[in-house]
Formats: C-alpha cells, sequence, structure tokens
C-alpha cells in the first residue's frame, strides 16, 4: 500500500484528490495538509508517507511547494511530486531543481496521476 499525504490550498482540490486516490487498489491518504508549513512539521515529526503529493503555490506571505520541496529532501524526506496548475518550463525547472520527484498539472487523467504517485513511490521521475 503507498501512503500519500496531500498538500493544497483547495479544499475541494484535496477531496478530488483523495476520492481519486483512495479509489485506487494500492494506494491510500493517510493525511492531508492546507500549507507546506505543515507538511514541513508532518515530515520533521517523523510523520508517516511514501509519497508526498505538494500544490506549488499557497498564496503570499506562505511558503511555496518548491522551497518545501527542497526542504524535505535536505532532511531526507519521502518523495515529492508537485500536482500544480502552473507549467511554465522555469516552474518545472524550480521544482525538479529543488528535488521534486515529478510534476504533473491539475488537469492531467487521474490514471495520469495514478501512475505518477506510483512512480515517485518507486523512485521513477514523472515529467
Amino acid at each position: 500500500m503507498i501512503n500519500v499525504v496531500l498538500t493544497d490550498d483547495h479544499p475541494v482540490v484535496r477531496a478530488g484528490l483523495r476520492a481519486v486516490i483512495d479509489s485506487e487498489p494500492d494506494m491510500h491518504v493517510v493525511e492531508e495538509f492546507s500549507t507546506a508549513e505543515a507538511l514541513l512539521a508532518h515530515v520533521r515529526s517523523g510523520g508517516r508517507a511514501d509519497v508526498l503529493l505538494l500544490d506549488l503555490q499557497f498564496g503570499p506571505g506562505r511558503l511555496g511547494g518548491a522551497d518545501a520541496t527542497r526542504q524535505i529532501v535536505q532532511a531526507g524526506g519521502p518523495p515529492v511530486l508537485i500536482l500544480t496548475t502552473y507549467g511554465s518550463d522555469s516552474d518545472i525547472l524550480t521544482a525538479v531543481e529543488a528535488g521534486a520527484t515529478g510534476y504533473l498539472l491539475k488537469d492531467a487523467p487521474t490514471d495520469e496521476l495514478a501512475s505518477a504517485i506510483r512512480a515517485a513511490a518507486a523512485g521513477s521521475v514523472t515529467l
């Protein structure tokens, strides 16, 4: 079973992601957060996860997904899969340079999301 932690500032997005992930026979959402700061606290406290699904932007004054990814990777945390609406080359490059295992747009088909989570759990890169 792949344990997934969701982090997105939109409750409806988290609910949709949870529905998709929990419908897969080999995946389960174990936790969800609305800020990257809360996710970092979870990782630093030893919270369990095989894959972290993380948005890229959380609004003014909030830690962004790329910076959170960098801190998670430096701390030896689980693989990070960025799921966002921002698809520019600079956004992708920033996330990948920070250590993200994958980068997927929110308009991707649900089967691509499931495949990307499996790939991240296996240590493969998904772009």
